[in-house]
């Protein structure tokens, strides 16, 4: 893997780092941004709500923390290449991307109830949203000293829901695109994914109909650990992970179905 990382004890080792993330508007995408500037990183908030990615941007800069924000659709290529130029343009660098766009699409519905539009529209976001990020991030991501990718799969692409065939598909590909591009960038950039299990996200409370998830029954994680994950798998501390698949589950992948 070329030059090697220091480790270092303060939990500020993403200092001076420019910190791209996608589906910065809320739920894991925010939470990275947050913790990337508390670390010492300058995120770049892409979101196709520009909006909610300014305010998160905003909230950042009171606390005298360094942000930008770009109103982006990873789907659209002309849009994710001036996404990327113009931070480029106003930061001069792009040391990590950690690509936290998704829809979940229909959920409950079964594959022949699925239209090809929504199947289409699941796969445009979370695999070709995700290559388009990463085609036009990592020219600046191979220049930099230390350049990672850090790309948010869930365990569905590892396990299987009934009514979620798209959305477990599409995971599976990322999975796969991380490890592939780590072969293609071995020595260059680090490429990890990283595959959760429930996160208390807008999406994942509106896919489960859910005002909350106290007494879910089963355990979910905050945005804010996944967070930490996403940036340990970028950091310095992780140097010689390079196409892993990082499964955070509380273990459910791990058990057997035999009743014993």
């Amino acid at each position: 893997m070329g030059e090697s990382f220091t480790p270092v004890d303060t939990p500020a080792d993403l200092g001076g780092a420019v910190v791209l993330v996608t589906g910065a508007a809320s739920g894991i995408g925010a939470a990275v941004a947050n913790l990337a500037a508390k670390q010492g990183a300058t995120p770049v908030l892409l979101d196709r709500d520009g909006e909610g990615a300014r305010e998160q941007a905003d909230a950042l800069r009171r606390r005298d923390l360094p942000a930008l924000a770009i109103t982006t659709d990873v789907t659209d290529e002309p849009s994710i290449r001036s996404a990327v130029g113009s931070a480029l343009q106003r930061l001069g660098r792009i040391d990590i991307v950690v690509t936290c766009a998704g829809v979940s699409g229909p959920v409950g519905n079964r594959l022949e109830q699925t239209s090809l539009a929504d199947w289409q529209r699941v796969f445009a976001v979370n695999v070709t949203g995700t290559y388009l990020t990463l085609k036009h991030a990592l020219p600046a991501l191979r220049s930099a000293p230390h350049g990672a990718a850090v790309l948010v799969a869930s365990d569905s692409a590892l396990v299987a829901a009934p009514g979620m065939v798209p959305y477990c598909a599409s995971k599976a590909a990322v999975v796969q695109l991380a490890r592939a591009l780590s072969v293609e960038t071995a020595g260059q950039v680090r490429v990890n994914a990283v595959c959760p299990s429930v996160v208390d996200t807008p999406m994942s409370r509106g896919d489960l109909d859910r005002a909350d998830f106290t007494d879910a029954g089963y355990p979910v994680h905050q945005p804010e650990h996944i967070a930490e994950h996403a940036l340990f798998l970028a950091s310095p501390r992780a140097t010689g992970i390079h196409g892993t698949a990082l499964t955070v589950d509380f273990g459910y992948s791990a058990r057997s179905a035999f009743p014993a």
